[in-house]
């Protein structure tokens, strides 16, 4: 059945609501039963809905297949420029301004509450009608606190009476945002952007508008460039990445043929390669998912997207409403969304016992975002904190119930974007050749890494010049060094490109300093960034991205510790691919570059979970038949006590990169020192070729 269909069927169980919320709200601008400043809010909002009518009943009329590309981007412009920076600082969706014209009291949540309203240009698109009328009637109903308070002759309502609308609303609607959120990740029947990549003229670039998602001028380039590559390329970028999911099953010893679905995540102006991996996928007897990130705050994650997705409009105003939550999460809440979690997953079984996991496709090149934090924007307390944390630990037992890590897997792999500067082409062709090196090669070359770090009781890792790095990283002991190693042999397989040896380190006794000049994670470019250990535990930490010390260190809270008071070194690698880190420092982008190929170009240390979360007791072998044994830490073990206090539900790569690298040596129980990287170039005799790169 197709998406259309599917949801014309399923709009007709709403569509008396729809109407009616709708017709109320058209009444409302030419009415004066609220107060100013309050009437001209309500008022935006009802000029929004307005447009939101149009579209949806444009949309299921199938009339904006036939706008010109100029008439499409000047739908959009209409529907997204009171975010757009140029309009921001003056609309009712910047906290700041919405505090200014409101008040302290209502400025915080109209705002969140518009923010979430604006998410309707989404279900327009997908006419979605239960999602666009649970939002309007749920406005009906805030504007109703406010009539009814100026006809009893308050200036306002009570501002609880608003919060509770709010908190009750996301609450009740929980069953239905978060029930369709897995829902969309499983079930291959909702097809809508499926149907846009296979059915539309991808050379006609008027497709990216059908999407509902905003798009730059950067979508419309990276499409346009795709479009001038011959299919042979583009069937050669699908190849590395398909197969590299293929490999990870077959690496890992799971068995791909019981599986029937993947899902393919990436951002907006890639169809071309996407069309060719779906059809690559359906050889290996897989069909696609496809699904958007998240658009309802119950299921969104802060500071990530999951999911297919155009350029932020405006990263500023993603960043304002990261934390919206606060207003409704309590540990009420907490239980309610992990209850209808576990609901979720029962009623699609049978769907998640088919899929076997996501196929990832990043983007890099973007200027790194250097945020506001604006005191008017929600921040979660320390209590909403721990629940957060608390519904991440206890809900991934659920997950995993009904997606075993040992049965599933994944793969990523990474391309520039136009914004990374004049050399893009050239840098893309690059990325290609680096996507594509030698995978036996780099397996012999790494193996030789690791037959000298399986000697070590510790590894001592230090920086040169200003770089302040010195760390000590425990290993865990070999019972039978013939048949057990440390370290896992990393080729191109899930992380593509090639190559890596990476472990899980005994906390015990790993401690020191990790400090890089500038890391770039996730949209974020921290700058001198510093985080000490003690015992594998994250003791302090401090970047230079402000003038005031104590912003950075909540920034760093916030997106690399995710609100946790602490966390472990979960894993310790050795990035050998020179190649990347050789090309990098040619166009002058090593900035710019994502941890998936940053964490392949020097050591990485990553803070969170091991690489092995949810699977350490699936046995895991490397090319050579030694069994990877250090698959566990202090941390993670603790699963067998206590699950809820094993895991953090993250898992955070930093990169110090061969520039500032000075020494990595292997100190062995009997005291003798192995030198693998001297002067930040390898030293193991054998993998001098990794060397040529850096010459």
């Amino acid at each position: 059945m197709k998406y259309q269909e599917l949801w014309n069927r399923e709009n007709t169980q709403i569509m008396e609501r729809y109407d009616l919320a709708m017709e109320r709200i058209a009444q409302i601008p030419g009415e004066a039963r609220v107060q100013e400043p309050f009437r001209s809010y309500f008022e935006a909002v009802c000029r929004f809905a307005g447009q939101i009518e149009e579209l949806a009943r444009r949309q299921l009329r199938e009339e904006l297949e036939d706008l010109s590309l100029a008439e499409l981007q000047e739908l959009q412009k209409s529907l997204y420029q009171d975010v757009l920076p140029d309009h921001y600082e003056k609309s009712y969706a910047n906290p700041a301004w919405a505090v200014e014209q409101l008040g302290p009291e209502f400025g915080p949540l109209l705002s969140a509450f518009y923010a979430q309203f604006r998410e309707a240009i989404v279900f327009a698109y997908e006419c979605r009608l239960t999602d666009i009328a649970i939002l309007c009637e749920t406005f009906l109903e805030i504007y109703g606190e406010f009539e009814e308070a100026k006809a009893e002759g308050r200036e306002v309502p009570d501002q609880r009476a608003v919060k509770q609308v709010l908190y009750w609303f996301f609450s009740d609607y929980t069953d239905v945002t978060l029930t369709y959120r897995i829902r969309e990740q499983l079930d291959p029947s909702l097809s809508f952007a499926k149907d846009i990549i296979l059915g539309s003229d991808l050379t006609d670039l008027r497709y990216l508008y059908r999407f509902g998602e905003y798009i730059s001028e950067g979508e419309l380039q990276i499409a346009g460039y795709l479009n001038s590559l011959p299919q042979e390329t583009i069937d050669r970028m699908a190849r590395t990445y398909t197969e590299g999911y293929r490999k990870g099953f077959e690496v890992m010893g799971r068995d791909l043929s019981k599986k029937k679905t993947v899902a393919i995540r990436y951002e907006l102006g890639f169809e071309r390669m996407v069309r060719a991996a779906i059809r690559q996928f359906a050889d290996m007897g897989l069909e696609t998912i496809l699904y958007r990130t998240a658009s309802w705050l119950v299921t969104k994650t802060p500071g990530r997207k999951v999911g297919y997705h155009g350029t932020s409009a405006n990263q500023q105003y993603d960043y304002d409403h990261r934390y919206d939550q606060a207003i409704f999460y309590d540990k009420a809440f907490k239980e309610r969304k992990l209850a209808v979690l576990k609901t979720a997953y029962e009623t699609y079984k049978a769907e998640a016992a088919q899929f076997a996991g996501p196929a990832v496709i990043e983007t890099f090149g973007e200027d790194g975002f250097e945020p506001v934090n604006k005191p008017e924007a929600y921040a979660l307390s320390k209590k909403q904190q721990e629940l957060t944390i608390a519904y991440s630990n206890e809900s991934m037992p659920v997950v995993n119930q009904y997606l075993p890590g040992d049965e599933t897997s994944f793969t990523i792999i990474a391309f520039p974007v136009p914004a990374i500067g004049p050399d893009f082409e050239e840098i893309f062709g690059e990325t290609i050749r680096i996507n594509t090196l030698d995978y036996e090669k780099y397996q012999v070359l790494q193996q030789k890494l690791i037959d000298v770090l399986d000697q070590a009781e510790y590894v001592r890792v230090t920086g040169r010049g200003d770089n302040e790095t010195d760390l000590r990283i425990f290993l865990h002991r070999l019972e039978d060094p013939e048949r057990q190693t440390n370290f896992e042999n990393c080729v191109a397989d899930v992380n593509i490109p090639v190559g890596e040896v990476f472990t899980s380190p005994v906390l015990k006794g790993t401690c020191g300093r990790l400090h890089v000049s500038q890391v770039y994670i996730a949209q974020f470019q921290f700058k001198d960034f510093r985080m000490d250990f003690q015992d594998g535990m994250i003791t302090s930490y401090s970047c230079g991205n402000f003038a005031d010390p104590e912003e950075g260190k909540t920034l760093i809270r916030q997106q690399i510790l995710k609100d946790h008071d602490t966390l472990a070194m979960g894993e310790f690698a050795i990035g050998t691919n020179t190649a990347a880190y050789a090309m990098a420092r040619r166009y002058g982008i090593v900035e710019k570059l994502p941890i998936l190929i940053a964490e392949k170009m020097g050591p990485h240390f990553a803070v969170g979970d091991t690489c092995y979360s949810w699977s350490e007791d699936a046995p895991v072998y490397n090319p050579n038949g030694k069994e990877i044994i250090a698959r566990d830490n202090e941390v993670s073990i603790l699963r067998k006590e206590d699950v809820g206090k094993a895991y953090y539900g993250c898992h955070t790569d930093i990169t110090i990169p061969y520039s500032e690298l000075g020494d990595i040596t292997a100190v062995c129980p009997d005291g003798r020192e192995i030198p693998v990287i001297r002067d930040g170039r390898f030293a193991v005799p054998g993998t001098e070729a990794l060397n040529e790169e850096l010459l």
